[in-house]
């Protein structure tokens, strides 16, 4: 295995001798603290027989790690020559329970179809670990959160500020917060400054941990989520009125609907909880 000592170093090597520029765009900021890599793998709870699917894998440092525990490591590589430095890396080190993959992770149906997959991702036996690209992050969490195939836990490097609304609380509630708390217990592991990534990205980051909902709510989702999107359609303005236009309603039937449901008249998107919109759905969408 890869022996970390100087990864600034190494990931600087590594790229001049390949003829690697890390591109803003694709999120190539490399992660150059070992401690925050062995926190990530710490937080994923690995066990000898997971399979762990690796996205933005870069140099490897961290496939590395997760490799000695996991039974299979699927490392997901955008970039040509990241994937190609990977699969010589992982030779040479003699790694064998690792596949690199150098496909587009949003194209996630080739998982399943070309790597045999299929009865892992169904049953929920795998997890995601990723140093994910900030500009894919919420495509990224809709796709993974609602597919059929959901994975049992996620453990993700995002920027500080989405980690910090994914995990928010109510009152301080997103559109983007109750679309994940409704598949997964979400929580800030640790932050990490941006003084530990090669290049600097102009913000900090977090390790956020997502772990599959045991108990799966008994609600039509596309149904929660119209009601969910409506409320929050105009953030400023208190929920009767984005209700009462949403559903072309007056403002005092919105009024009345939500105080009957148990809130108050007054009350903002943002202060309700996952468990408050499942509350609110049967009086302002009919069930089929």
């Amino acid at each position: 295995m890869i022996i970390l000592m100087d990864l600034l170093k190494q990931t600087k090597q590594l790229c001049s001798a390949y003829g690697i520029k890390p591109i803003r765009s694709r999120g190539q900021n490399f992660l150059i603290k070992e401690e925050i890599y062995d926190k990530i793998v710490a937080a994923s709870d690995l066990i000898k027989d997971d399979i762990v699917l690796e996205v933005g894998p870069g140099l490897g440092f961290l496939t590395a790690k997760l490799a000695k525990i996991a039974k299979r490591v699927v490392a997901v590589e955008l970039d040509d020559k990241l994937a190609e430095i990977l699969t010589i890396g992982l030779k040479a080190q003699k790694v064998n329970n690792v596949e690199v993959v150098n496909r587009n992770i949003l194209d996630f149906g080739f998982l399943i179809l070309d790597l045999n997959l299929k009865s892992a991702f169904q049953n929920l036996k795998y997890k995601i670990v990723a140093n994910l690209p900030y500009n894919i992050t919420s495509v990224f969490l809709r796709k993974f959160l609602s597919a059929d195939e959901k994975p049992s836990m996620m453990v993700l490097m995002l920027q500080k500020e989405v980690a910090e609304r994914i995990c928010a609380s109510a009152g301080d509630m997103s559109l983007l917060a109750v679309s994940v708390q409704f598949y997964a217990d979400a929580g800030i592991i640790s932050y990490v400054p941006k003084e530990n990534f090669w290049p600097r990205p102009e913000v900090d980051s977090a390790i956020v941990k997502l772990v599959a909902r045991s108990k799966k709510y008994e609600v039509e989702e596309k149904k929660l989520f119209q009601l969910v999107k409506i409320g929050f359609s105009a953030r400023r303005k208190m929920l009767k009125n984005n209700l009462a236009a949403g559903f072309r309603i007056s403002n005092m039937e919105a009024e009345n609907r939500i105080i009957n449901a148990g809130f108050s008249q007054n009350c903002r998107a943002q202060e309700l909880a996952v468990e408050d919109w499942l509350k609110l759905l049967p009086y302002f969408i009919e069930k089929t």
